[in-house]
């Protein structure tokens, strides 16, 4: 492909996410804007950065088994989630910053304002963050979250998944995003995920089961590659 081709640019396709209003995912009702949107030109600032390259990384920061350890392993079934952050053509995203969050094995946050009945685990925080690496490769160790209701409808439920924001090369590719898991249920049922109208704007939310990254007798294995901007874009989290 030409350097011409890898620098068109490719207009967004606003059919691809879901509307700002989606009565059945309750929260969207108050949150969504009422007016026309407003255009406002990007300056040096939003297309340029941050860079990351020179940020030190801790030793655990992408090892969620063992960042917040209190004496013991976190209780759960063990997983590593690993793929590449690349743009609409492919290329890799270099040197970004990959931040994830996520619910316990029991479907629960480390948050004040979660009142879950589940119960924290003493050695797992649920919080990680990676650095790409040249060629856009990022991987981490943790637990697989459990499911959870939320206060939406009657007997709603979370399927089991992870937030991700991706940085990449600036301010203005940010992506904030969830990762759902092969073969759950409860992906079809969740509004969340049913106010998102494209079945291939969907599939790119979903990790697929990796067996060849799996650590036998150890852990299973998840791939999730994320793509910012352009056609082959991973989708937003609408939340």
């Amino acid at each position: 492909m030409s350097d011409a081709e890898n620098s068109r640019f490719v207009i967004r396709d606003r059919n691809w996410h879901p509307k700002a209003l989606t009565p059945d995912y309750k929260t969207s009702v108050a949150r969504s804007p009422r007016q026309a949107l407003v255009s406002i030109p990007q300056s040096v600032s939003e297309t340029s950065g941050p860079d990351f390259s020179h940020l030190k990384m801790g030793e655990h920061d992408n090892d969620l088994l063992l960042n917040f350890n209190n004496g013991g392993l976190p209780i759960g079934e063990r997983i590593i989630v690993s793929g590449r952050v690349m743009d609409q053509y492919g290329k890799p995203v270099p040197h970004t910053l990959v931040e994830m969050w996520q619910a316990n094995a029991g479907g629960r946050y480390r948050h004040k304002n979660d009142r879950y009945l589940a119960p924290l685990d003493p050695n797992f925080g649920g919080v990680g963050r990676a650095l790409t690496d040249s060629e856009g490769r990022y991987i981490f160790r943790t637990i697989k979250p459990g499911p959870y209701p939320w206060r939406n409808g009657p007997n709603d439920w979370r399927p089991a998944h992870i937030h991700f924001s991706i940085s990449g090369p600036s301010i203005s590719t940010r992506l904030i995003t969830q990762l759902y898991f092969e073969g759950d249920p409860l992906i079809p049922m969740c509004p969340i995920v049913k106010s998102i109208a494209n079945p291939d704007a969907v599939h790119t939310l979903i990790a697929k089961l990796d067996m060849s990254n799996a650590n036998p007798m150890d852990c299973l294995a998840y791939r999730f590659d994320i793509v910012l901007r352009g056609q082959r874009k991973t989708h937003f989290e609408n939340r």
